[in-house]
């Protein structure tokens, strides 16, 4: 039992480390990338191609890559994906030092980046049960939240500050080699350290695979209300909160590019602060009961974004504007974390193993078209109404939908206090 405790432990540890290396040389190279394309060509077009080809062969791979995480040995899997983006971004350091870097260089690099990581995210993600035991599932998810959220905040400020002071080439050999460690310390972890049984071996047949996945899911009412839930909740930040609230912020209240800055960075630091509230929260309170009353704060979060522009005509002080939406997006970051971890943990606890890749990896493709068409569909619609309009009516539908919706949703969460 101590040598499983011990193995356990280590395992939990590789990981952060890992995940914490190779995401940060990951956000601070996509930030200089943004910044070199920009500077490259002056067009924001193609700063967006790039921003599409990290997006779309995501939705378009996770279903295969959740066959793959399913059929194949897990650890072969994360670990190579790590390694290949580790050799792709060190050849293209050669390669950009001989002749240089293009545009269409980065273009394909961007795509290769964005399905190695693809397979390397649904593998990891199925994996997870198998590497600690129920008690520490969800600290290994808290943990993943907060190197996200550390992660998008260090890393654009790293990022700019290199970006002013080395070669675009420095993010990618950095890159590179971060890839690369974290692919050789994921060799150390056990993968079958709690894993029932041996995984499948059979031959991969993607279509009758995919197929079996969602047969899967067709047959568990609850899980399909908890993807539901899920995506909408997607959809609705996305066209309430991500595309209205720079918009609101930058040309209706006219805030300085330093306070915007501000107010943007205190989503991830609420979802820090969820992650590390979320296992003592989910013991004292029955989370169905729990998850009904973050849906109502988020939607009510939403609402209050569009409050301050019925009042743009006070002329209130900018420090009010930032303090105010400081709070709200912090409520916002916390109240998602509460909602994403606990829901993780439940869908890798409940999903057995011979399916976990496949219908999680359905649940991530069907959320991340969601959120583009969101994203559009605010766009569009600001272009013929009022700011305050789309946030207040995106939280009121939200509302709606979430008093509806999270009945239907039985998830019950009780976690070990020593994990």
């Amino acid at each position: 039992m101590n040598f499983i405790n011990r193995t356990e432990w280590k395992n939990l540890y590789i990981y952060s480390s890992a995940k914490t290396i190779s995401l940060f040389g990951t956000s601070i190279y996509q930030f200089a990338l943004g910044l070199y394309v920009l500077k490259l060509t002056g067009s924001a077009l193609s700063f967006a191609v790039t921003l599409i080809l990290g997006i779309i062969p995501m939705v378009l791979i996770n279903p295969f890559a959740g066959v793959i995480a399913d059929k194949w040995n897990k650890k072969r899997l994360v670990v190579s994906m790590d390694l290949l983006n580790g050799l792709l971004l060190v050849a293209v350091f050669w390669f950009s030092s001989i002749v240089g870097l293009n545009l269409i260089t980065i273009y394909v690099t961007t795509f290769l980046l964005t399905v190695f990581t693809t397979f390397f995210g649904v593998g990891m993600e199925a994996a997870k049960p198998n590497m600690v035991s129920e008690q520490k599932l969800m600290s290994i998810n808290s943990i993943s939240k907060i190197i996200d959220s550390v992660s998008s905040i260090m890393g654009p400020m790293i990022g700019g500050i290199v970006f002013a002071l080395f070669d675009i080439r420095t993010f990618i050999i950095f890159n590179g080699i971060s890839f690369i460690l974290s692919g050789l310390s994921l060799m150390l972890i056990n993968f079958k350290l709690f894993q029932v049984g041996e995984q499948a071996t059979e031959k991969v047949q993607f279509i009758k695979d995919i197929k079996e996945g969602f047969q899967y899911l067709k047959e568990k009412k609850n899980l399909i209300n908890l993807f539901i839930l899920l995506i909408s909740l997607n959809f609705f930040m996305g066209f309430a909160v991500m595309v209205p609230l720079p918009y609101i912020l930058n040309t209706v209240l006219g805030l300085s590019p330093k306070e915007f800055g501000i107010i943007e960075g205190a989503l991830p630091v609420g979802i820090i602060l969820g992650a590390l509230m979320v296992k003592k929260l989910t013991n004292k309170i029955s989370y169905g009961i729990f998850l009904k009353y973050l849906s109502i704060t988020l939607a009510v979060c939403m609402i209050l974004i569009g409050f301050p522009v019925l009042l743009e005509s006070y002329l209130l002080h900018p420090v009010f504007y930032v303090i105010y939406y400081c709070i709200v997006m912090l409520l916002i970051g916390a109240v998602i974390a509460l909602i994403d971890v606990p829901l993780a943990y439940f869908m890798q606890k409940e999903i057995p193993d011979e399916f976990r890749g496949r219908v999680l990896s359905i649940g991530i493709s069907i959320a991340k078209t969601m959120l583009p068409l969101a994203m559009i569909t605010a766009g569009l619609l600001l272009n013929h109404f009022s700011a305050y309009i789309i946030p207040i009516v995106g939280g009121i539908m939200f509302l709606l939908f979430t008093m509806r919706s999270t009945p239907k949703v039985r998830v019950e969460i009780v976690i070990n206090s020593r994990a």
